[in-house]
């Protein structure tokens, strides 16, 4: 079991500074280290291989958790007792849960993710608010997809709001950033996946190509900006642009709930009788 004194008590310790720097982006990017905050989080960083570097605790969450704490130190972590004071200074939350743990950057070249053949995946274009990316990824996670992509123009996958709206799934599934949308469409294309962009006024409805059964083949799904979706020159790139249909008197649906909807609909008709087929097949 730890010692049941901290033995960080200081905020201006220089491992504390150095952990509290991680909350900018461009420290994260020069370290190419990231935030990870709270028992889920940690848990999943413990179990991927040597992503956790470090892990800070405070007395009670290392007595709580005692489990975490054994996985963290079994995967090589550098543990951290610390009080409460010191964990509120690392955290970015507002109420931190007595974990902080520092990891290695794990995104994924995108070359790998189109060698792996997915069948299903989510790219994030233009997308902007971390929350809404770690919730998509989170449900792309939970739909079974294969990879996430995210452009060039969107969030960092590292921001501290994305990495906990994510709960864990960022550890679960291969994502690649900073690709081109252009390059993340042609990658895929070339690689049999077919190419939905997911908008509200789009000319195809979700329901309608569910009946069709052309839904079944690999497929990556194009989600756009929260404010005003996909640009035309983003549109014109998919093979279709596909709207959720609106049954209720609801004027739209926000981007992570139609991001779920449309992935839960690939991921059926994939696990459907003959799913999976390729749309090119007569």
């Amino acid at each position: 079991m730890p010692p049941a004194t901290p033995d960080l008590i200081s905020p201006r310790s220089p491992r504390v500074s150095a952990a509290r720097r991680l909350a900018r982006r461009n420290f994260r990017g020069k370290e190419r280290l990231f935030l990870a905050e709270g028992p889920q989080a940690v848990r999943e960083a413990a179990a991927h291989g040597d992503t956790l570097v470090e892990l800070f605790a405070t007395p009670e969450a290392a007595e709580r958790h005692a489990d975490i704490i054994g996985e963290a130190r079994g995967a090589g972590a550098r543990i951290h007792l610390a009080a409460e004071q010191v964990i509120e200074d690392i955290s970015t939350t507002v109420t931190p849960q007595g974990l902080v743990g520092v990891c290695r950057f794990l995104d994924t070249p995108f070359d790998d993710i189109l060698a792996a053949r997915p069948r299903l995946v989510a790219v994030l274009a233009h997308v902007r608010d971390p929350g809404n990316a770690g919730t998509v990824l989170r449900c792309a996670d939970a739909a079974g997809a294969e990879a996430v992509v995210l452009t060039d123009a969107s969030v960092d996958l590292y921001n501290p709001k994305a990495v906990r709206a994510s709960v864990g799934s960022l550890f679960h599934l291969p994502v690649a950033v900073g690709v081109p949308v252009e390059r993340a469409v042609a990658g895929l294309k070339e690689a049999g996946v077919r190419i939905l962009a997911a908008d509200g006024a789009g000319e195809h409805d979700l329901d309608e190509e569910l009946d069709k059964g052309t839904m079944g083949g690999p497929t990556a799904w194009v989600f756009g900006n929260e404010a005003w979706g996909l640009p035309e020159e983003t549109r014109a790139l998919a093979d279709a642009v596909v709207r959720v249909p609106l049954h209720g008197k609801a004027e739209s649906l926000n981007l992570a709930t139609a991001a779920a909807v449309c992935l839960y609909a690939s991921a059926r008709a994939q696990r459907a009788s003959g799913g999976c087929r390729s749309v090119t097949e007569s």
